[in-house]
């Protein structure tokens, strides 16, 4: 194939990029464009040629390769097979699916402890909807278009009087910048700020789903090593970094709390290099044995704090709703970027919102949600010391939706199969160490805001028997 020939790639396309290589150059050896035999080119000669990265053609290659319309041959590069040798393949393609969908194939579990999962049985969803219809019914060209581009104006005043009651951050309702979810108000720091090819930090372990953002927007990761209150900051002031993002009210996923010392120290290393701390406060909202602790933004005098707030799981993942609090200097330096960015979360879901919080509704939600997700939490504890014992630790203790158990002296991957073989699906943490071999072989995940009181005493019940019983 010359490299004159050149697809059409859609960048604004639902069809991923290496997906939309892989059926051009499919449609071409099926109308013989590119005929039997013809080599084509190198991974790294047509990533150059198409501007687009060596993985996107090699990942194309290999969907070819496996749909047999080409074959691999050492120092000869990819050639393309005979059409009669196709047909076959072609035929198999056909009869099945290119992806396996494993969440709609995936097997259900009667006791199912997924992390993410909230309570929805319990969600006003009467209210819920009496708020949609009063959008609908007064829906002004506002609500109907695009939007602010900051956001909602009446939902950002609410947010900025929610951080301040409840985490005592004082902003500006302009310095709010709504987002649909965490891993979309990264992305957008990533342009904004903006961090391609700049070192990040970040705890390790840490969220995944953030670690992903980073690395895919050409971040220079950073691992930051943690210690039994937190981030190190040794490991920290070592790093050269241009940010730094931390889970201090909560970390992700060991669950420790970053104590008012460690949270200083934290903010004077970042006045001192000029550096920003991107802080995700989230699960804020569900601490069960003690008041909230005041958000490492509230202690921030020299702004160099970027909060990140959500609204997944106070009240509905569906919902894509997220915040970010940039400092005044930042937002004025990147508000003139913000005028190519259309607001990515309808304005509808947005006005609804509003209108649930302005009647109050939100907080009575997160209260009653509170008192609930404390009462799982409890029967969660009691529940793996009745039936676990010394045998099995609890890490993470004391606030959010989720747990990790050090199950001593057992293997993770034989923890999660006797487990789904009792009708219990836990789940493996490795995925959130940036190094997945340090991840300790006894610990798995669990979490519990899905399930009801008796399920969750059930589930640990079935789950003692299968791991313990002789």
């Amino acid at each position: 194939m010359s490299l004159g020939f050149t697809p059409l790639l859609g960048t604004r396309s639902i069809t991923p990029i290496y997906m939309q290589l892989y059926h051009y150059i499919r449609s071409q050896i099926e109308n013989g464009a590119i005929a039997e035999g013809n080599r084509l080119p190198s991974i790294r000669q047509l990533a150059q040629h198409l501007s687009i990265s060596k993985n996107t053609v090699e990942s194309a290659y290999q969907q070819l390769l496996a749909e047999g319309y080409i074959q691999s041959r050492e120092r000869n590069g990819y050639l393309v097979l005979p059409l009669d040798e196709l047909s076959i393949s072609m035929k198999s393609a056909a009869a099945e699916p290119l992806f396996e969908n494993t969440e709609a194939t995936s097997r259900q579990y009667a006791y199912d402890f997924q992390y993410g999962d909230v309570e929805l049985n319990r969600f006003p969803l009467e209210t819920w909807k009496r708020c949609l219809v009063e959008t609908l019914s007064a829906a002004d060209a506002q609500v109907l278009g695009y939007g602010n581009r900051l956001g909602h104006e009446g939902l950002r005043a609410e947010i900025a009087n929610l951080v301040f009651q409840s985490r005592g951050v004082a902003c500006h309702p302009d310095q709010i910048i709504i987002s649909a979810g965490t891993q979309q108000a990264v992305s957008m720091l990533c342009q904004l700020l903006p961090l391609r090819g700049t070192a990040v930090g970040m705890e390790d372990p840490g969220y995944h789903g953030v670690r992903t953002v980073l690395i895919n927007h050409g971040c220079k990761l950073t691992p930051i090593a943690l210690e039994q209150d937190g981030i190190r900051l040794d490991s920290l002031r070592a790093a050269d970094v241009k940010a730094v993002y931390v889970t201090p009210s909560h970390q992700f996923p060991l669950g420790m709390v970053l104590p008012i010392q460690k949270r200083i120290h934290l903010l004077q290393w970042a006045e001192e290099n000029g550096t920003y701390i991107i802080e995700d406060d989230y699960d804020s909202e569900f601490r069960y044995y003690s008041q909230p602790i005041p958000s490492l933004k509230a202690l921030d005098k020299q702004e160099r704090v970027i909060y990140l707030g959500t609204f997944s799981k106070s009240f509905l993942p569906a919902a894509r709703l997220s915040y970010m609090i940039i400092p005044p200097e930042l937002m004025r330096s990147i508000h003139q970027w913000l005028q190519d960015y259309n607001q990515p979360v309808s304005p509808i879901i947005q006005q609804a919102v509003w209108l649930f919080m302005k009647n109050g509704e939100y907080a009575r939600h997160v209260r009653k949600m509170r008192r609930l997700y404390q009462m799982k939490h409890k029967a969660l504890t009691a529940a793996v010391s009745k039936h676990m014992g010394d045998k099995a630790t609890i890490i993470g203790d004391g606030s959010g939706l989720h747990i990790l158990l050090d199950v001593k002296g057992k293997s993770r991957s034989w923890l999660i199969e006797r487990g789904e073989q009792s009708g219990c699906k836990v789940y493996s943490p490795l995925k959130h160490w940036l190094y997945p071999a340090q991840c300790p072989e006894s610990l798995v995940m669990l979490g519990f805001g899905g399930l009801s009181v008796e399920e969750i005493e059930t589930g640990i019940e079935l789950l003692g028997k299968a791991w313990f019983s002789h």
